[in-house]
């Protein structure tokens, strides 16, 4: 963050990006236009900002978020096959979301679970060492 936005407030950015993501689902035009105004920053500056982080999304999400990592270690060890089962099972490709709001698809940068690559987030909780059959068993208990 540059020093304009950390001296008009922009520290904080984050902090409400996360508290209305919580609240709504993810962080809306309205809601990047109220925090530029409010903070006195340009809308580029705020939307810069919102979607530079991979966990802040502006559209709507499934009320289940899954992020599966796309780092060498879970490439080397055949991520693009849990990409592949989970597109399979849920029908949706990667920025995606199931019909009925249930799923939504993300592939992202690492995860920090190298150590159990093949590795995947739903929601905020961590699935590795993944599997074909795992997988389709994670889904179905969330579902």
């Amino acid at each position: 963050m540059n020093n304009r936005m950390q001296d008009r407030g922009g520290d904080d950015l984050l902090a409400l990006f996360r508290n209305e993501q919580e609240k709504a689902g993810f962080i809306s035009e309205q809601f990047i236009e109220w925090v530029a105004q409010d903070k006195d920053l340009s809308i580029g500056e705020v939307y810069g900002v919102a979607t530079f982080y991979h966990f802040l999304s502006t559209r709507p999400s499934g009320r289940n978020i899954i992020r599966v990592c796309k780092s060498i270690p879970c490439y080397l060890k055949s991520s693009q096959l849990v990409l592949e089962t989970i597109q399979a099972k849920l029908g949706i490709a990667p920025g995606e979301t199931t019909p009925d709001g249930m799923f939504s698809l993300q592939v992202t940068n690492c995860i920090g679970a190298c150590d159990q690559a093949p590795a995947m987030l739903l929601n905020y909780e961590l699935h590795g060492n993944l599997t074909p059959a795992k997988i389709v068993q994670i889904l179905k208990e969330c579902s």
